[in-house]
């Protein structure tokens, strides 16, 4: 059988649901990332924002969607299961957010939109991703969250790509950011085809006796790590804004933001099913220890030459870590309460994600466009043996 042969046998042994929500989640990202990456530009050579307003604007939308990643994933735990309807109703309030970015007179219209795409964000991500691991084999679920993320980043590889492309034609920023739209109502209409997993009534009550706080230790360590590491992951606005500060075109940047994800999509499937092999931490600790490497390498690069193969290096760590943490968490939580799981694993990082992201855009003005990228990567350094006892039990 040849490699192709046995990645479409592969992909063909994946569950529907699992299927349906990686297509959605291709489409929805083509629309996310094509707005991305030029978000920071629309706001800063536009709008005439300040880099602390990018800090704030993306520090304000997580934190507002802290909370609701944990509630949404508790409450479609308590409703017997229901993810579905949790699902479509966070990704229309993307496609509802979309168009205000595109028209927006002030940067405080942005903040706004901005503030509903990361709520929708937060309403769908739990149920989700416990719908993906409901509806996955224990022994395939490193595989079937690295294949979700491979498909998510697909469309993270399309997006900048076409942005790149308008850039190049001269098209205004504003319409670059319209472009958004369409692929995000794609995204919307394949929710209403997903179905629940059915659950007997034995099964619903025992979801509904679910709480926060029974949530095995285990699953507390590992939250409370990826939580410490996540004090490192400002927003990849920074990232652009600094492919810019040291020498990069506008549409380059782009170009290169779509390379990465080239590189995270090529890697995401691979090493998702390697870890149900090898064990997550075999790869996660590998994967937070390169984001060091390229945090530190963006504090000190001086130019366009040096920067591109650091920002390529970025993809290696998304693709070591993303899905492998999400199915590090399936691991470590009852199945009963995977929404409340993920919920609260998404909140605990949020809070930190916050944090990280405002912090470095007060650093960028106050202090130089280097020091959240030193910072950063010191903290992402710490993480590793914090991780690595964290995650002993689960390696």
């Amino acid at each position: 059988m040849s490699t192709y042969q046995r990645i479409r046998a592969a992909q063909a042994a994946l569950p529907e649901a699992v299927k349906q929500l990686s297509w959605v989640s291709f489409w929805n990202d083509m629309a996310s990332e094509l707005l991305y990456p030029v978000l920071p530009l629309l706001l800063t050579s536009v709008l005439g924002a300040p880099v602390a307003a990018v800090g704030v604007i993306e520090g304000a939308a997580e934190g507002v969607a802290i909370g609701l990643r944990a509630i949404s994933g508790w409450l479609s735990d308590k409703e017997g299961g229901k993810r579905r309807p949790w699902i479509s109703a966070g990704y229309a309030l993307s496609v509802i957010a979309r168009p205000l970015i595109a028209i927006a007179p002030v940067w405080g219209v942005v903040l706004g939109a901005r503030l509903i795409d990361r709520t929708g964000k937060a309403v769908r991500t739990a149920p989700r991703d416990a719908l993906l691991r409901e509806s996955t084999p224990p022994e395939k679920l490193g595989s079937a969250f690295g294949w979700h993320r491979a498909m998510d980043t697909a469309g993270a590889v399309g997006g900048p790509l076409v942005a790149a492309i308008l850039l190049w034609q001269d098209v205004p920023l504003r319409w670059v950011a319209a472009a958004a739209i369409l692929p995000g109502i794609v995204a919307l209409l394949i929710t209403f085809r997903i179905k629940d997993i059915p659950r007997t009534a034995e099964q619903k009550a025992e979801v509904a006796k679910g709480r926060v706080r029974d949530l095995p230790r285990q699953f507390w360590f590992v939250a409370g790590a990826w939580g410490f590491f996540s004090l490192a992951l400002s927003s990849d606005a920074f990232i652009v804004l600094r492919a810019v500060n040291v020498g990069l075109s506008p549409a380059w940047t782009v170009l290169v933001y779509a390379g990465i994800n080239v590189v995270n999509v090529l890697l995401a499937w691979p090493l998702g099913a390697l870890s149900d092999r090898i064990g997550r931490r075999a790869l996660l600790l590998p994967g937070v220890a390169v984001y060091a490497i390229v945090y530190l390498g963006l504090a000190v690069v001086g130019g366009p030459a040096a920067l591109i193969p650091v920002l390529l290096l970025y993809g290696v760590y998304g693709a070591a870590t993303d899905g492998v943490a999400r199915a590090l968490v399936g691991d470590a939580a009852p199945k009963n309460q995977s929404g409340t799981a993920y919920g609260a694993f998404a909140a605990v990082s949020g809070v930190a994600v916050l944090i990280a992201s405002v912090t470095a855009g007060f650093l960028w003005d106050d202090i130089s466009p280097a020091t959240p990228f030193w910072v950063g990567g010191v903290i992402a350094l710490v993480s590793v043996p914090v991780l690595w006892l964290a995650t002993r039990r689960s390696a």
